[in-house]
């Protein structure tokens, strides 16, 4: 089993940066594909951004590439999601989820896949 744990979030204007980290403990760390998820008021939680266990594969929604990244470091056992030219509609809660699949190799964006959820940390972009 692993605990998750977000930080990072926070009131920002549009056009900033925010970097959300997520730190695991228990199980090793590499044992897990991970992701990142977004729910804002009143509606269903969605992707955001999955790494693989190594860091080597990633996947994005579409609403968020080529402004958001995804990263792990194992040794430090903690996830981070580095958010660039923030806009009003990136406002949510942001959770980070742990899968222990044998699938790990592999990202996926499905919310059903993953095992462990973290807390949620909230980020509101200002316009």
């Amino acid at each position: 089993q692993v605990q998750l744990v977000e930080s990072g979030g926070g009131l920002v204007q549009a056009g900033g940066s925010l970097r959300l980290s997520c730190a695991a403990s228990g199980r090793p760390f590499s044992s897990y594909r991970m992701g990142w998820f977004l729910q804002a008021p009143g509606k269903e939680r969605e992707f955001v951004a999955a790494i693989n266990w190594d860091g080597t594969r990633s996947y994005y929604a579409d609403s968020v590439k080529g402004r958001f990244t995804i990263s792990r470091d194992n040794g430090q056992n903690t996830m981070y999601l580095q958010m660039n030219s923030l806009k009003p509609e990136d406002t949510a809660v942001y959770y980070c989820a742990a899968d222990d699949s044998a699938l790990r190799g592999f990202t996926t964006m499905r919310v059903n896949d993953y095992d462990y959820w973290g807390q949620g940390t909230q980020v509101t972009v200002s316009s």
